[in-house]
This record gives C-alpha cells, sequence and structure tokens, in this order.
C-alpha cells in the first residue's frame, strides 16, 4: 500500500472508532477519506471558486501567505440559497487539497445531542484527539444556522439556543485549532445567522454563493447530461437549447435543475421499459418537466434541492 493509501486507511480507522464511541457523530456526519471532485466537474461559480482555491494555499502553500506578509483565514463562511452548489466546493476543496472531507450534518448533529447531553464534555475532548491524530482533513459545517433548517421543520425559536450555541462554538473552535484542518461552514440563512460565527478567529471569511443565470445552471445542465451520457454509453440529448429551457424557470436552485433533467430521462426509462416508442430527450421534453417542477412550488414550500 502507497503513502496515499496508508494516509486514507489510518484517517477511516481514526474516525470510525471515536464514532463508535458517541453514535450522535455517527449520526451526523460523514467521511470520505479521498474525495475526488475537482472544480472542473462544478458548473459556474468562477468567483466563489476562486475565493476557494485561495484558501487551498493554506494546506498547500501556506509559507505564501507569510511571503505576502499575511495568513490565511480561520475559516471560511459560504452563504446562498439551498442548492446552489456549497457542498460541492467544500468537496472540491477538499481534492484541491488532497485532505479527506468530513461533512458535519449541523442541525442533524443538534437534534442528536438534544439526546446526549451528559456526554458533551467527553464528546468534546474526543473530537480533539480524533484530529490531533489523523492526517489532514477538511470539515464543512453544513447550515451553522440550525434552528431554522428543514429538518426541524423550519423556525424553531423554542431551541435551547444558549447551550447549543456554547457546544458548537467550542466545536469549531476546537477543528480550526488544528493547523492541519481547512474548515469551511454554510448556511442558507446569512440574514439570522449568529454574529459568533464569523466572528474573528472562526468563519472570518465570507464567500457568497450565487449561480449567474442562466449561465451557471447551464454549465451544470451540461456536465450532468455528459454524465449521464456517459453512463448510458449512448446519445440522450438531441439539439438542446438549454439557455431558453433554464429562461423558463427562473425560481429553480441548480439542485432543482439537475432534478429536471434526470426527471425527464426516468420518464424516457418508464416509456421504454413499458414498450413505448421512446426518442432522445429534446427541449420540449424538458420545459414539460420544467411545468410540473413550477406547479409543484406552487404547492409545496420551495427548499432549494441538492446540487448533485
Amino acid at each position: 500500500m502507497d503513502d496515499q493509501g496508508i494516509r486514507r486507511e489510518r484517517t477511516q480507522n481514526l474516525w470510525l472508532s471515536f464514532e463508535r464511541k458517541f453514535p450522535p457523530i455517527a449520526k451526523a456526519t460523514r467521511l470520505d477519506p479521498q474525495p475526488q471532485l475537482p472544480f472542473e466537474r462544478i458548473g459556474g461559480l468562477a468567483v466563489p471558486k476562486e475565493e476557494i482555491m485561495t484558501y487551498a494555499c493554506a494546506a498547500t502553500h501556506r509559507e505564501v501567505y507569510a511571503r505576502w506578509g499575511t495568513f490565511p483565514p480561520s475559516g471560511l463562511l459560504l452563504i446562498g440559497p439551498g442548492g446552489c452548489g456549497k457542498t460541492l466546493l467544500a468537496q472540491a476543496l477538499a481534492t484541491r487539497a488532497d485532505t479527506a472531507f468530513l461533512r458535519v450534518d449541523v442541525p442533524r448533529l443538534v437534534i442528536e445531542l438534544m439526546h446526549s447531553v451528559g456526554k458533551l464534555g467527553d464528546l468534546l475532548s474526543g473530537w480533539s484527539q480524533s484530529f490531533e491524530e489523523m492526517p489532514p482533513v477538511t470539515v464543512f459545517f453544513d447550515e451553522l444556522e440550525f434552528s431554522q433548517a428543514q429538518e426541524f421543520g423550519g423556525n424553531r425559536p423554542d431551541l435551547p439556543i444558549g447551550p447549543v450555541m456554547d457546544f458548537l462554538l467550542e466545536l469549531v473552535d476546537r477543528t480550526i485549532a488544528d493547523e492541519d484542518t481547512l474548515v469551511v461552514g454554510s448556511t442558507a440563512h446569512p440574514d439570522t445567522l449568529r454574529h459568533a460565527f464569523v466572528s474573528a478567529g472562526r468563519f472570518e471569511r465570507v464567500v457568497e454563493v450565487t449561480p449567474s443565470f442562466p449561465d451557471d445552471h447551464v454549465a451544470a445542465l451540461e456536465i450532468h447530461a455528459a454524465d449521464a451520457e456517459k453512463r448510458a454509453g449512448r446519445p440522450l440529448f438531441d439539439g438542446i437549447a438549454w439557455a431558453d429551457v433554464v429562461r423558463g424557470f427562473r425560481e429553480a436552485s441548480t439542485g432543482e435543475w439537475v432534478r429536471i433533467l434526470h426527471a425527464a430521462l426516468r420518464r424516457k426509462a418508464r416509456c421504454e421499459a413499458a414498450g413505448e416508442p421512446v426518442q432522445p430527450v429534446r427541449t420540449s421534453d424538458l420545459l414539460d418537466e420544467v411545468e410540473r417542477a413550477r406547479r409543484t412550488h406552487t404547492q409545496l414550500p420551495a427548499v432549494g434541492g441538492i446540487y448533485l
């Protein structure tokens, strides 16, 4: 096994050992010991990509900051609506920096910790020890504005905000304190995010993730369409006017556009399974799916979707 394989296995083993001791962590985190998502696989988002790549220098070329008389930010905060690509950017950072990627679902963690109050001190100690022993990691605290998250059904003013904030801030501080760890946070609710998260020494660099309409949505759709054709081993789309499709539904997030594309492909698969004649996906097929998605928007609250 080469050095990279040894590092990957060590990271996995140390984290699994920690998870076994603290089930709330296992339910609210996911570790990818070797992420492989280059920035080129994310459609558009040129400005936030540049910010993220600058932060990657903290792991790849830390000495460069010193030559310019400065230092890397302690952490980045990505702000933007659900489904805009915040998680993908954090994964791409880990890929560029050649570190493991740990996603912390903050709302889920809060839910789990509400049932494990007596173990918080031990959990924090175990967290610090794990990062001291592990190879470099990029940690992504996903949705720091936990009280507004969908896991809670929206706004939840009844939560014990003070104790939860005390714990989360301590967790963030201990993570940032590890020099080999890159730390990224995110929120879709920057207007209500508590200021303590963006104070000096925490998430002190704020990066807005707002896809350019329609170009960034089109870029993402073209990437996912090419992926689908690669998986199928044949052409699946015929003369799609991507920009025209996107302009027909300005309210959709990038994540929702990817879901619309896959909805069109799944409808074709169902027709083929039923023995019906099937043609490649055309612009009209996508516009039909857009109309279905638009009707759904009038009946359900917009939750953004996940940019796959």
